[in-house]
C-alpha cells in the first residue's frame, strides 16, 4: 500500500491505536512498549502484513530530529537541579567521555572484525555510542523503578545529554568516510564549536523563553504549552544555525526552565509529557516502516557479535574508566553499564550516512537497527530483574517523590484533606477508577504505612490508608467520604 494524502491519516491513526493498546499489556509479558512500537511498524511496513511502501531516509530523519527535540525536551523539563546537582560530574563525563570511549572501543572492534575502514568503523561506533534518551525516559518511568543512591537521575542526565556528543561524532567521522584527504585533527574545531555554542545557545534560550511565558500574556491556558513549542523549535533551529549543537542547547535550555518559576508550569508539563510519548510511538513506528526486515537478516551474525561486545565489553569499559576517580561501590557502576540502552537515536543518526550516499551505508543501517532493537529486548526487559540482583533498588512503596509529582500541589483547588480509609469502608481493595469520585476532586497522594506513594487510576485502595485529597468545596469532601464509605453511592444517586 502506497501512503497517500486521503489514507495516511486513517493508516496513522490506527498504527497509534494499535500502538496505545498493545503498548499497554506489553509490560505484563516484560516487553518495553518501545519495541513494540518498532515491531508495529515493521509489520505495517512493505514487508509486512501492512505492505505500506516506505523507503524515504530523509523523510524518516526529519521525523527522527523533531521527535528528539520533544524527548530531549521533555526530559528535561523533568530534570530536578536538587536531585542532578550532587552527580553532575559523574553524569557530564559519562555523557562525554563515556560516550567517546565507546565509539573508539567499539570502533576498533568492527574495524578488526569486519572489512571496514578505520573510519567507517568509528562511524558506526559513533552512531551506537550513546544510551538513547526515549528508551531509557520510557522503560525507567514506565516500569516505576526506585533506585538507591542517585542511580536514576545519573542514568537520566546521562541519557539526556550524550546524544549530542554521539551527533558530533558521527558527523565528524561521516566527513572523514566522505572526505578521505581531512586529518583526524580537522574534527577537533567542530567538535568544540558544536558544544561550546551549543552549551551558551541552551542557557541564554532558556533565560530568554523563561522571560517570554512569565511576561506574555495569553488568552488561553492551552496556548502557554503551544508557546513553548515554538520556544523550543526556535533554540534548536538557531543554535544549529550558527553550527552549536541542538540537540545540547535544548537539552540545557529545558532543564533551565524546569527548574524556574513558570506561569501554568504544571499544564506545560503535562502536555510536554503527551507529547513526549506521543513523539516516542511515531518515531518508532516509523523507523519501523523504514527497514526492511529481508535487508537485516544477513546482518544478524555480525549485528549480534557487535551488539555483545557494545554491552558486555565496550559500555562497561566506558563506564569503570569514567567512574575510577569516585566513590562508587561496584554493583553501582555494573548497573550504570548495564542501562546502556539504544534505541531510536542511533537508528536515526544511521540515516545520515545513507543520505551522505557512502558505500556501506545500507550495511551500516541495518546492523545499526539490529543492536539497537538487541539492546532495547535483552537490557530493557531486565532492569528490574538486574537491578534486584545487584541490590540497588527500592520497594515500589518507598519511591520518592519527584519535584514534577509535587507539581500537583499547584492546582488551583481551595483545600487539601487528610482522609483515612477505615477497614469497614467499601473502597477497601477497590480501585480508584471505580470509587466514582466527584470531578472536582481528586487523591493526590496516599500515605501507607509509612511511607507516600503516588497514586494511578488502577491503584487499589487497602485499609488504613490515609489519602490526601485536593477539592474545591467541603460539599466535594462530604462526596468523597461518602464514596470511600460507599463506592456505589455516588452512581446511584
Amino acid at each position: 500500500m502506497n501512503l497517500t494524502i486521503e489514507n495516511i491519516l486513517l493508516i496513522g491513526s490506527i498504527l497509534l491505536f494499535i500502538s496505545i493498546i498493545v503498548g499497554k499489556t506489553s509490560y505484563k509479558f516484560g516487553v518495553p512498549t518501545l519495541l513494540l512500537f518498532l515491531a508495529i511498524g515493521m509489520l505495517a511496513g512493505s514487508e509486512g502484513i501492512g505492505r505500506i511502501t516506505f523507503n524515504n531516509p530523509e523523510i524518516a530523519q526529519f521525523i527522527g530530529i523533531v521527535s528528539l527535540n520533544f524527548i530531549l525536551f521533555s526530559g528535561g523539563l523533568d530534570t530536578s537541579w536538587s536531585s542532578v546537582r550532587p552527580i553532575l560530574r559523574e553524569g557530564v563525563l559519562l555523557s562525554t567521555l563515556g560516550v567517546f570511549l565507546t565509539a573508539i572501543c567499539l570502533g576498533t572492534f568492527v574495524w578488526l572484525v569486519t572489512d571496514f575502514t578505520i573510519y567507517e568503523s568509528m562511524l558506526l561506533g559513533s552512531i551506537v555510542s550513546s544510551t538513547d534518551a526515549a528508551a531509557v525516559f520510557s522503560i525507567l518511568r514506565s516500569k516505576s523503578l526506585a533506585l538507591k543512591s542517585n542511580l536514576r537521575p545519573t542514568l537520566e542526565l546521562e541519557s539526556g545529554s550524550n546524544d549530542p556528543m554521539a551527533y558530533v561524532l558521527t558527523i565528524a567521522f561521516l566527513t572523514l568516510v566522505v572526505n578521505q584527504d581531512q586529518s583526524l585533527l580537522s574534527i577537533i574545531p567542530l567538535f568544540l564549536k558544536q558544544m561550546v555554542i551549543g552549551g551558551l545557545a541552551g542557557l541564554g534560550f532558556g533565560r530568554l523563553s523563561k522571560l517570554i511565558i512569565n511576561k506574555i500574556k495569553l488568552d488561553f491556558e492551552g496556548l502557554y504549552s503551544v508557546l513553548v513549542i515554538a520556544l523550543m523549535f526556535i533554540t534548536f533551529s538557531a543554535t544549529d544555525f550558527v553550527g552549536g549543537n541542538g540537540f545540547l542547547a535544548i537539552y540545557i535550555c529545558a532543564v533551565y526552565l524546569g527548574n524556574q518559576d513558570l506561569i501554568h508550569k504544571n499544564s506545560i508539563f503535562k502536555a510536554f509529557d503527551g507529547y513526549a510519548w506521543l513523539m516516542q510511538i511515531v518515531l518508532f513506528l516509523t523507523l519501523g516502516l523504514l527497514v526492511f526486515p529481508s535487508q537485516v537478516l544477513p546482518y544478524m551474525g555480525i549485528g549480534l557479535l557487535i551488539s555483545v561486545f557494545l554491552i558486555f565489553v565496550a559500555r562497561p569499559v566506558s563506564v569503570f574508566l569514567c567512574l575510577i576517580f569516585f566513590k562508587m561501590d561496584l554493583n553501582r557502576k555494573f548497573y550504570i553499564s548495564w542501562v546502556g540502552l539504544r534505541g531510536a537515536v542511533p537508528i536515526v543518526f544511521a540515516t545520515y550516512p545513507l543520505l551522505a550516499g557512502i558505500d556501506k551505508a545500507n550495511m551500516i543501517f541495518n546492523i545499526v537497527f539490529f543492536i539497537a532493537a538487541s539492546s532495547v529486548l535483552i537490557q530493557g526487559t531486565s532492569l528490574p530483574l538486574v537491578a534486584k540482583w545487584l541490590k540497588v533498588s527500592k520497594p515500589e512503596e518507598s519511591k520518592e517523590i519527584s519535584d514534577f509529582d509535587k507539581l500537583i500541589l499547584d492546582f488551583p483547588k481551595s483545600s487539601l484533606k487528610e482522609i483515612k480509609v477505615f477497614p469497614k469502608f467499601l473502597a477497601v481493595n477497590k480501585r480508584i477508577v471505580d470509587l466514582n469520585f466527584p470531578k472536582s476532586a481528586f487523591i493526590v497522594m496516599i500515605k501507607r504505612k509509612g511511607v507516600y506513594i503516588r497514586p494511578g487510576g488502577s491503584t487499589q485502595i487497602e485499609a488504613n490508608d490515609v489519602l490526601m485529597v485536593l477539592a474545591d468545596s467541603p460539599e466535594d469532601f462530604t462526596k468523597v467520604n461518602q464514596c470511600l464509605e460507599d463506592p456505589g453511592i455516588m452512581q446511584n444517586s
